[in-house]
C-alpha cells in the first residue's frame, strides 16, 4: 500500500472509530425510554423542578411554544422559564396519547403526544430526541394548540386583524 493510500486507511479508520453508534435498541426499548424521559419532562414541569427539567434537554435544543414568536434556545428558555420555577410555579401537561418512532441504528427517535392542561385544554406536544452517551435527551419540543379544523378560519381571520 502506499503512503497516500496507508493515510486515507488510517483516516477512514479514525472517521469511523469517531462515529461508533452505541448498541442499537429494539423500537419497544427506544419507545419505552423515549416515554420516560418525557414523562420525566413533564413531571418535572409540574413541581417546578427546573434543574430536573433542563437536564432532559441537549445542549443545543430548541423550544418551540404556542405563540409564532416562540423559537427559544434552551438557554432562553431556561431564562424565560426560571423565574416560574424559582417562585414554585410550574406548568402541568398531562399525556393522554403518544407515538414514538426511532430512526434506523436507534439513535434519532421522533415523537408525538397530545396532552391535557387545565389551561390550555388539549395540545399538542411534538419532537425529537437524540441518544448519547448520557442518554436520551431532548433536542426540539414543540408545544402546539392544535385548532379544530371548523374554527380554523375565524381564528386567522382574528389573528390578522391583531
Amino acid at each position: 500500500m502506499s503512503g497516500a493510500g496507508l493515510a486515507l486507511a488510517l483516516l477512514l479508520a479514525g472517521c469511523a472509530a469517531s462515529t461508533a453508534r452505541l448498541p442499537e435498541d429494539t423500537a419497544a426499548d427506544v419507545q419505552r425510554d423515549a416515554a420516560a424521559v418525557l414523562d420525566a419532562l413533564h413531571a418535572a414541569a409540574s413541581r417546578a423542578d427546573g434543574e430536573s427539567y433542563f437536564a432532559l434537554f441537549a445542549p443545543d435544543a430548541v423550544f418551540l411554544g404556542t405563540d409564532a414568536t416562540e423559537r427559544w434556545s434552551i438557554e432562553e428558555f431556561r431564562a424565560y422559564a426560571q423565574p416560574y420555577f424559582s417562585r414554585g410555579q410550574g406548568w402541568t401537561y398531562v399525556p393522554t396519547e403518544r407515538h414514538v418512532v426511532a430512526a434506523p441504528g436507534g439513535q434519532v427517535a421522533w415523537f408525538d403526544e397530545r396532552l391535557a392542561s387545565d389551561k390550555y385544554g388539549e395540545v399538542r406536544g411534538s419532537g425529537v430526541l437524540l441518544r448519547g452517551a448520557a442518554g436520551w435527551r431532548i433536542a426540539q419540543y414543540n408545544l402546539a394548540l392544535p385548532v379544530p379544523n371548523e374554527l380554523a378560519a375565524d381564528l386567522v381571520a382574528r389573528i390578522r386583524t391583531r
